[in-house]
Parts: C-alpha cells; structure tokens; sequence
C-alpha cells in the first residue's frame, strides 16, 4: 500500500494508554458479578468513573493541585459508586474494581500491531495520564511492555495532559522530532492536543464519536489500530 503522506518520515509511534491499548471498561467487566444488579448498575458506574477520572485530571491541573493517576481513578471511582449505588456498595466491590484497573484487557489488536511496527524497525512508546507503577503493572500483565522501547508516566513532568509539557517529554526521551512522532490516541481531546503540539496523529475513534472543536487536527482517523501499519506504507 502506497500509505499516507502526512505519515512520511515517521521515525517513533507513541500510544496514549488508556482506552486506545487498554479497555477501560474491561475493570468493571472483570467484577460485574459483585454489583448487586449489575444489567442497571456495572455499565453506568463505568462510564461515569472513565467520565470523572479524566475530568478530575483536568481540574487537578487546572487548580495545580497533582496528585497521581491512582488517586485520580480511586476519586473517581468513589463517586461513580455513590452516585450509582448510593454508598460504596457491597464489601470488597471498590478493591476489586480498582485492582481490575491493574489487570485492563489489551484490545485484541495491539499486539500484533505493535509486533509488526517493530519489525519495521519503528521505535514505540507510551505517553500516559498513569502512574509508573499502574503503566508497569498493566503492561506486564498484558505483554505490551515487551513491546515498548520506552514507558512513559505523567508523573515526570508533574501534569496531566493535554498540558505541551507532557507531549515534549516523548520527544525528548526518544530523541526525535515532534514531527517524526506519529501519536495514537483514542480520546479525541488528546488527538488533538498533540496535533496542536506538533505530532502526526492517528486518533482511534473506537467508538464512533464526533470529533472534537479544538485546535488541533488528527492526520488520519481510524476505527481499531489494525489500520496503523498501513499508514506507513
């Protein structure tokens, strides 16, 4: 295939975390079983915990008020439950949601994917709102980490994104330019945060959504990360 123009010269592939390798929404599927009516109740906490986690990253930065990710998503998860549930739930329901966030499903195509990009000899990398120790964990259990010439935390810079700081820290650590960097995301706010920064973007709009109005513009638009390779010719 003849590729994308916008992707030539791309020398590194840096993937957003969450949501775009790792199904957010596979820690409550982990535990439906432990809600007490889970077809009303397992679904709603997730999007309201995946809802509140990032937008509690945002006011966090806002108010330059850091905390880690594992803070953010414990936050985020008490008030999912409280507003689903009422209360915290059953005993052992919030434990075990939060350890399923450790343990996130790969989507079925990642690491064939990445498999081939280094093959090709790219350079791959993670760029994440997670903390070190939440990325290592996830990426251990999911084979990704083996994957990756560089794991990459928020925490190294002291801010969430879409703050530039964060997306520089990818350059650097990779010793490439912003322009040689071809960056994956699903969340249509970070796509387009990085496009504004300076990455060639592929935002993975896994879910059908409008994009968003925001400075930025992805370079490509695709449905899963099957579709990233050949981008690259």
């Amino acid at each position: 295939m003849s590729g994308n123009p916008s992707f030539e010269g791309i020398k590194a592939c840096v993937f957003d975390a969450y949501g775009t390798l790792f199904d957010v929404h596979s820690a409550v599927a982990q535990c439906r079983g432990l809600f007490p009516d889970p077809d009303s109740q397992a679904d709603k906490t997730s999007e309201i915990w995946r809802t509140r986690q990032l937008q509690y990253s945002w006011l966090r930065a806002l108010q330059n008020r850091h905390v880690d990710f594992w803070q953010v998503t414990g936050d985020a998860l008490d008030f999912a439950l409280e507003s689903v549930l009422g209360n915290q739930g059953p005993a052992g329901l919030r434990d075990a949601l939060m350890g399923s966030y450790l343990t996130l499903d790969a989507y079925p195509e990642v690491l064939p994917v990445l498999t081939t990009l280094r093959e090709r000899g790219m350079k791959t990398a993670i760029l994440s709102n997670g903390s070190p120790e939440m990325l290592e964990r996830v990426c251990e259990k999911s084979g990704v980490g083996a994957l990756m010439d560089a794991v990459l935390s928020v925490e190294e810079v002291g801010i969430f994104k879409p703050h530039p700081s964060v997306y520089q820290l990818a350059a650097d650590r990779l010793g490439v330019h912003a322009g040689e960097i071809a960056f994956q995301s699903s969340n249509a706010w970070d796509a387009t945060a990085a496009s504004a920064f300076g990455f060639k973007v592929a935002w993975v709009n896994r879910f059908s959504q409008a994009p968003e109005r925001l400075p930025g513009q992805p370079d490509a638009e695709l449905r899963t990360l099957d579709e990233l390779p050949p981008l690259f010719g």
